[in-house]
């Protein structure tokens, strides 16, 4: 594992996503490595921190804490990792099935590329959930990653110039969507119910 480009790739997609994307475009990879030496160990950041903010920490509700049983935390921990990855991959073959109506085309391996960087920021801030009552800042880094995503479209996938935004647009739609039924999932069997304890 190179653990030092992928400290270099969270920087630069972080602080300079313009030329960060670009060198992403030139860049020769397939899904399996894409998984393997980047998002198998970003993504974990925010279910491990999930696990341990919710076993040792946990979360006040009017004066008392609430605490996970340690089985309860474990399928916390999988199902996060383990759907977050799957989401991904499933963001990526929505952005390679989109392509040709928006002047692009069709390549998994660049669609995944681009799903797999923009969640970067999402995966990074993913820490904050080490402190349950933080984790809703994760939020903040989600636009980041939205924004993330719509460079990538643009410069990876090339679409059209007048598509771009619709491109990215209907992109972001199937994303929330992903989102909302990875949570809605994870929560279901996690806390029993759709809204879990946040």
């Amino acid at each position: 594992m190179d653990f030092n480009f992928i400290i270099q790739r969270v920087i630069g997609i972080l602080t300079k996503p313009n030329q960060e994307w670009e060198k992403i475009k030139g860049e020769q990879t397939d899904i399996v490595s894409l998984f393997m030496k980047y998002a198998i160990v970003l993504a974990a950041i925010p279910a491990i921190a999930s696990f341990f903010g919710w076993i040792a920490i946990g979360k006040s509700y009017m004066g008392y804490t609430v605490r996970m049983p340690f089985g309860r935390g474990i399928l916390l921990l999988a199902f996060t990792y383990i759907l977050s990855l799957a989401g991904v991959f499933l963001l990526g073959f929505v952005i390679d099935a989109l392509a040709t109506n928006f002047g692009s085309t069709k390549n998994l391996d660049e669609a995944v590329k681009i799903a797999v960087y923009s969640s970067s920021a999402s995966w990074v801030a993913g820490v904050l959930s080490i402190i349950p009552v933080l984790a809703p800042l994760g939020l903040l880094a989600g636009l980041y990653s939205l924004y993330l995503l719509y460079l990538g479209i643009k410069i990876v996938k090339a679409p059209a110039k007048d598509k771009e935004v619709s491109y990215f647009i209907v992109t972001i739609i199937a994303y929330i969507v992903i989102t909302v039924m990875v949570t809605m999932f994870v929560s279901l069997i996690v806390f029993g119910r759709m809204g879990g304890m946040y």
